[in-house]
C-alpha cells in the first residue's frame, strides 16, 4: 500500500517528527498540510511552515502551509476548511504537535500547565474533532483513514508521574484519546493509534531538557518509518500503543543503526513512558 494521492494533517509539522513524517508521506506522492505556528526563522528553533513545506515538495508530494495555533479553535476549523477546499478532503491526521517542560509541580507556573495541556491534550482532542467530518467521508470512499497520535502507551505508575506531573497528565491526555477515540470511530471505520519513541530523538524540544547527548539519540526518521507502516495499514488496525522499534521489528526492519546520529552507538538516551 501506498499513500500516494492521501492528504495528511499534520500539527507541528514545520521541524522535527511532524516534518519527517510529512516528508515520507510525501516520498510517496501525498499531500501535506502542515499546520504549525511559525513563519519566522529563529536561530534557536530551526524551520518555519514555509522552509517545511519546500523540503515536503523536494520530497516528491504537495505542501499547504498553514499558521495554525491548536489551542484556537477558530483557527484549526479554518485550516481544516483551507485544507479541504485545496486537496478535497483529509484522509490522515497525525497530532504531532506537542509542548514539554520537564518541571515538578513547584516549578511548573500555571502558564506553562496551560500551555502543556492546552496543546497536547486539549490539541489532539480539538484537531480529531475538526476532522472527524472528512475521515468519515474517506472512510465511506473506501480511503482507509487514520489518526495517529503521537504519544505514549498508558502506564498508571507512580514514577511516571511524580517528577513532571503537569507533562505526564498532558502527554497520557493525548493517549487516552486513542484509547477513546479508537473505540468512538470503529463503526466509521477509522484507525486510531499512538506510537511512541524507545529512545530520546534528536529534535528541537530536546533543547528543553539540559544536558542531553545529541549522539546519544536517534533521528526521527525513525518515527516517520514506523508511522508509514501503521498509516498503510488496514484502519481496521486500531487502538493500538506502538513502540518504534518493536514495529519496525515486525516489519523486518532490525538493522536500526541507520536512525542513530552517531553511527555504532549501542547505548541510547531511553525516552520517558516505556516501561
Amino acid at each position: 500500500m501506498s499513500l500516494k494521492g492521501k492528504t495528511l494533517f499534520i500539527t507541528g509539522a514545520s521541524r522535527g517528527i511532524g516534518l519527517a513524517i510529512g516528508k515520507r508521506a510525501a516520498a510517496d506522492g501525498a499531500n501535506v498540510v502542515i499546520a504549525a505556528k511559525t513563519t519566522d526563522p529563529n536561530p534557536k528553533l530551526p524551520g518555519t511552515i514555509y522552509s517545511a513545506a519546500k523540503e515536503i515538495e523536494a520530497a516528491g508530494g504537495k505542501a499547504l502551509p498553514l499558521q495554525v495555533d491548536i489551542r484556537e479553535e477558530e483557527a484549526v476549523l479554518a485550516a481544516v476548511a483551507k485544507a479541504v477546499e485545496t486537496f478535497g478532503g483529509i484522509d490522515i491526521l497525525v497530532n504531532n504537535a506537542s509542548a514539554i517542560s520537564m518541571t515538578d509541580t513547584e516549578h511548573t507556573p500555571m502558564k506553562r500547565y496551560d500551555l502543556m495541556n492546552g496543546i497536547n491534550a486539549r490539541g489532539t482532542y480539538l484537531c480529531t474533532q475538526a476532522c472527524l467530518a472528512e475521515l468519515k467521508k474517506s472512510a465511506a470512499a473506501g480511503r482507509n483513514p487514520h489518526v495517529l497520535n503521537m504519544s505514549p502507551p498508558l502506564s498508571m505508575k507512580q514514577h511516571w508521574f511524580e517528577n513532571h506531573t503537569a507533562y505526564t497528565m498532558a502527554k497520557y491526555g493525548m493517549s487516552m484519546c486513542t484509547l477513546g477515540h479508537s473505540g468512538e470511530f470503529k463503526k466509521y471505520g477509522i484507525a486510531v493509534n499512538s506510537l511512541w519513541p524507545r529512545t530520546a530523538i534528536a529534535t528541537a524540544a530536546l533543547q528543553m531538557i539540559p544536558g542531553v547527548d545529541v549522539n546519544m539519540c536517534r533521528t526521527p526518521e525513525i518515527l516517520s518509518d514506523a508511522a508509514w507502516f501503521i498509516l498503510t495499514s488496514a484502519s481496521s488496525n486500531s487502538g493500538n500503543f506502538f513502540i518504534d522499534d518493536e514495529l519496525l521489528a515486525a516489519h523486518g526492519v532490525t538493522d536500526l543503526d541507520k536512525y542513530a546520529v552517531k553511527s555504532g552507538t549501542k547505548n541510547f538516551i531511553p525516552d520517558f513512558f516505556v516501561d
